[in-house]
């Protein structure tokens, strides 16, 4: 995993666990969680060395690491009881947060039927994304058994990227379970911003070798369409979120959905004014309105331009409506927010079902840092997405043999300045983070 990457995501991924959507809806209630014990047996996935001949056998220990963000999972639930922990449920009224509701939908690992061996303070489990085990943890590593065998008895087929991406948005976005909405009153609190980009957070959690057995039963990973089918399904859940019920509260908006930075800024008063904020050509809002969070709806655009260009016209043309309908009223919002989330739910479909190549990878970070991208890059959390991505399709380049590790390395120093220009939200600025991300973008396709 990259330093830069690594450096800005710790916090994020130590605070905010994954979520656990595929589990409940592929398996019936019947089926029970069985706990992380029942998967740690020094014959299953407790061993304390990777030698296993089918898989590592250590990944138990790798998921409970104490000091790196593969461990994250693992120490969701004990976070509850530190001192941020306790002053965000005590602010709250919530009580003891190890028991409150609002906090263990994503700090553990919501069950509906528990075992006997069921732990909560397991913090977010191997069955908070693999799936309630009840119905195939006696049968998954028998002789003969297959992937597709082990899916259709109620394991989450983590190796399809929708899928993967619905059980992580569950707690790395919101969801609309009870437990599993991080609302403004919470950030107000002291919870951390909610951050989410699929390929890099799957690479930081993974406990597992992608090896010639693991190709072989499911398939190589593609870096790029797993961040790209996240980019779609981050807008889609983001737009059915605020759509609903959860996307107002009392007379005001959920603040949630909105760009932090924009209305988190220093306030001036003095001789001559002191702007503060930038024009978006991809928001048409009246200035001073707080602009919805687009930073995955301009990764998807950028995506769409290069992937499914038939459909980038039509993706744009219904983000732009959206935001002028938040300008408008609730109801005309709610129609667009409904629009724009199938044409990003189709984007979606057409990325799982699409052939990619490395070739699709310059252009993409080409695109991100091109005149029609960059000038959208105003506010704190897109230019934070934008780099991610930078990160996440050099990345992918590697992976598929376009870009030598060697070369990658190289390059190192651009793309932490690009990380290190959003390091600290409160200097940031959008000039400084552009011509830092064209940088790294330009050293990018200088090894094309």
């Amino acid at each position: 995993m990259m330093l830069g990457a690594l450096m800005l995501l710790v916090l994020l991924l130590c605070l905010l666990p994954g979520g656990d959507r595929g589990a409940a809806d592929a398996a019936p209630a019947a089926r029970s969680f069985t706990g992380v014990a029942s998967c740690a047996g020094s014959t299953c996935h407790g061993r304390m060395e990777g030698d296993g001949k089918v898989v590592r056998q250590d990944e138990l220990m790798r998921w409970q690491e104490p000091s790196s963000p593969g461990g994250a999972h693992a120490r969701a639930f004990a976070v509850l009881s530190g001192t941020r922990g306790r002053q965000i449920a005590s602010t709250l009224g919530f009580g003891d947060p190890t028991a409150a509701p609002a906090c263990l939908g994503c700090h553990s690992t919501p069950a509906a039927a528990k075992g006997a061996r069921f732990l909560a303070s397991d913090g977010v489990g191997c069955e908070a994304c693999h799936g309630a085990a009840g119905g195939w943890i006696a049968s998954h590593y028998a002789v003969g058994a297959t992937h597709a065998s082990n899916v259709a008895a109620g394991m989450m087929p983590l190796d399809r990227p929708q899928a993967r991406a619905a059980v992580c948005l569950d707690c790395h976005f919101g969801s609309d379970r009870p437990g599993q909405f991080v609302d403004h009153r919470m950030m107000a609190a002291g919870h951390p911003r909610v951050s989410f980009e699929l390929d890099l957070f799957s690479s930081m959690q993974a406990h597992h070798d992608e090896d010639a057995d693991y190709v072989r039963r499911k398939g190589r990973t593609d870096s790029l369409k797993l961040w790209a089918v996240g980019q779609a399904m981050a807008v889609e859940r983001a737009l059915t979120l605020y759509a609903s019920a959860k996307g107002s509260e009392g007379a005001f908006p959920e603040f949630y959905f909105f760009d932090c930075q924009s209305c988190h800024r220093r306030i001036y008063d003095q001789a001559e004014r002191s702007k503060t904020w930038e024009a978006n050509p991809g928001r048409p809002i009246p200035v001073g309105m707080p602009p919805f969070n687009d930073e995955n709806m301009i990764m998807l655009s950028a995506a769409a331009k290069v992937i499914a260009p038939g459909a980038a016209g039509r993706f744009d043309a219904d983000s732009k409506a959206f935001h002028a309908a938040i300008a408008r009223d609730r109801g005309a919002a709610v129609a667009a927010a409904g629009k724009l989330a199938a044409s990003a739910g189709a984007l979606a479909n057409g990325f799982a079902g699409a052939r990619t190549s490395g070739d699709m990878a310059f252009a993409i970070v080409s695109e991100i840092a091109g005149g029609a991208i960059s000038p959208r890059f105003t506010d704190y959390e897109g230019s934070v997405q934008a780099v991610m991505a930078i990160d996440t399709l050099l990345n992918s380049m590697v992976k598929s043999g376009r870009v030598t590790v060697g070369a990658a390395a190289g390059i190192r120093a651009d793309v932490n300045r690009a990380y290190a220009a959003v390091k600290e939200p409160n200097s940031y600025q959008p000039a400084a983070f552009r011509s830092a991300l064209g940088s790294a973008a330009r050293s990018i396709g200088a090894l094309r």
